[in-house]
């Protein structure tokens, strides 16, 4: 597979789960938490609409490098990106990437005085591609208990995304 390949198979993950697990650092660690990524797969960028007011803007102000985990179950596909964040305040790129679902949290719209915008900008991202079906990955084990072999449960391929 082709490294371009490779790159449009991380964005149509990105883009069919859509609920991504944002990893940000803290003094105390690290914190995951699920956000709705708004990818623009032309930018090579992803955004989420988030609060202001949030922890997860001061741990990125305070450590920019962050983590999204993706998983899409239904295809056996894991993705894990490392990148960059940055907070925006920018009404017209909210207004941009806002839904409707948003006002659920932000009755006031995308000029919510509450609202800003994760950017992130991907550096690497691992993608593991498993199996087609849980039939095979069972196939897979008791092969591999018979003949002593590695099963062949997806490759795990290693994809550096440049902005």
């Amino acid at each position: 597979m082709s490294k371009k390949d490779c790159i449009d198979r991380v964005w149509d993950i990105i883009e069919k789960v859509g609920v991504c697990m944002l990893t940000t650092q803290f003094v105390g660690g690290l914190r995951a938490r699920p956000l709705e990524a708004r990818p623009d797969r032309d930018a090579g960028v992803i955004f989420f609409v988030t609060d202001i007011h949030s922890p997860k803007e001061d741990e990125i102000e305070a450590a920019p490098d962050v983590g999204l985990v993706f998983i899409d179950s239904g295809s056996k596909a894991y993705l894990s990106i490392t990148g960059r964040a940055s907070v925006m305040r920018d009404a017209d790129k909210i207004g941009a990437v806002w839904r409707k679902t948003d006002e659920v949290w932000w009755p006031g719209g995308p000029n919510d005085p509450d609202v800003s915008l994760l950017r992130i900008e991907p550096f690497t991202a691992e993608l593991w591609d498993g199996p087609a079906s849980a039939v095979v990955t069972a196939f897979e084990f008791a092969k591999a208990r018979f003949t002593g072999d590695e099963p062949k449960l997806g490759e795990n391929r290693k994809v550096t995304v440049k902005m």
